[in-house]
């Protein structure tokens, strides 16, 4: 886990120092002694995984306890510290294990520790659920940090995105009778190349009989995709919401999409009108709390105008509070009626989620497979539902 350093020319020093800076101070008998940049990165460690505090004050009742003190500015050394020695995904992993363990959440108040922390998304959830206590002082430079994180996930995810749904709405809207304007001649000499006949055109010369004509009907084009983004804002689902967001938002700069997103816990909100800025929408949620998929289905079941057409996306981990059955009978009548319905247990970059197996099979039996997606494969199952062809379901999920 540890950044490279100067490596000893004897290998067994080299199996030694790697055995000391994996085992610690409290558990050393390699008899190696670290120094200069070892020694530095071995007290970083510590001061999180070690057993008691450089105060002398008892460890917590976990394994590992943390000598980080409660100052923010020694805490803020330390980020730096830590950022400096190790890769950014290292650094991550730690700032979350500090978070867990020592209630960093609270020193995260104050804005000298934003300006120390790595960004991640998991950061993000914890400042979305520390929002109402955050002071005047802070609100700003948490929001710089969520703009930050949501800018990086835009940069990684929005342009195969677009390209990915843009062209399944292509495809979608292909037609095989097109007027003569709208005839795509590409794809229709492609599509017609094994009826060349090398002598029937003009002066001897080959043509291609179109048995085929490929295009796209002018009244389909201006025919959008209904998509409703239906999202659990529990805090467990903190890494989900922060990708809906995102996805959110590039999804409602496509033309040929009418994008709704709505969140929920035991209440509903639809945040449709702030998706042109997904930062708007984080802080507009509210991480933590209950939930009730049945309401929030309820909601987004009166939004339908176009069944046929649209795409219902719910990304819950499936723990009901609300009414079980009627929630089954709510996602049947919409299947019923001709809609696209997508169950995504998380839409994040972690492994399996936890979830309820009783309503993800119950969703299965109904014809909705339910399975966690990562971001990067978002737009391609999104592209299979547009386009209607079975869901790219992830094999340990069928």
């Amino acid at each position: 886990m540890a950044a490279t350093t100067a490596q000893p020319t004897d290998p067994a020093a080299e199996r030694l120092r790697r055995w000391r800076l994996v085992l610690g101070g409290e558990a050393d008998g390699t008899g190696h002694r670290l120094a200069g940049r070892d020694a530095a990165m071995d007290g970083a460690l510590a001061a999180l995984y070690r057993g008691a505090s450089e105060e002398g004050r008892p460890a917590r009742p976990s394994s590992r306890s943390a000598g980080l003190g409660g100052s923010a500015p020694q805490v803020a050394r330390w980020l730096g510290d830590i950022r400096e020695y190790f890769p950014t995904s290292v650094v991550q992993l730690m700032q979350q294990d500090a978070i867990s363990r020592l209630g960093l959440d609270q020193l995260l108040l104050e804005p000298e520790m934003l300006d120390a922390v790595e960004p991640d998304v998991h950061l993000v959830g914890t400042l979305l659920s520390l929002k109402h206590a955050l002071p005047e002082t802070t609100r700003e430079s948490a929001r710089a940090v969520v703009g930050k994180v949501v800018a990086e996930l835009e940069r990684r995810l929005a342009d195969r995105t677009r390209a990915t749904l843009g062209g399944a709405l292509d495809r979608s809207a292909r037609v095989n009778r097109p007027r003569h304007r709208d005839i795509d001649w590409d794809r229709t000499i492609r599509a017609n190349l094994k009826n060349y006949l090398p002598d029937a055109g003009p002066d001897g010369q080959g043509t291609v009989v179109p048995e085929r004509l490929i295009g796209y009907a002018r009244a389909q084009r201006a025919v959008k995709k209904d998509v409703i983004l239906c999202i659990d804002q529990s805090g467990s689902m903190a890494p989900s919401v922060v990708h809906s967001a995102v996805f959110g938002a590039v999804l409602a700069s496509m033309k040929s999409l009418d994008t709704r997103l709505v969140v929920f816990d035991t209440s509903v909100v639809d945040l449709t009108e702030q998706l042109s800025d997904p930062v708007d929408v984080l802080f507009a949620t509210q991480l933590g709390g209950g939930t009730d998929i049945n309401r929030a289905l309820a909601y987004c079941q009166s939004r339908i105008t176009r069944p046929s057409e649209t795409i219902v996306v719910l990304i819950s981990d499936l723990y009901e509070g609300g009414i079980r059955n009627e929630m089954l009978k709510r996602v049947a009548a919409m299947k019923a009626s001709g809609v696209q319905f997508i169950a995504l247990l998380a839409l994040s970059d972690e492994g399996a989620p936890a979830y309820d197996h009783a309503h993800a099979a119950a969703l299965a039996a109904l014809g909705a497979p339910a399975f966690a997606c990562t971001p990067d494969a978002f737009p391609d199952i999104m592209a299979a539902a547009i386009e209607k062809r079975p869901l790219p379901v992830p094999d340990r999920e069928r």
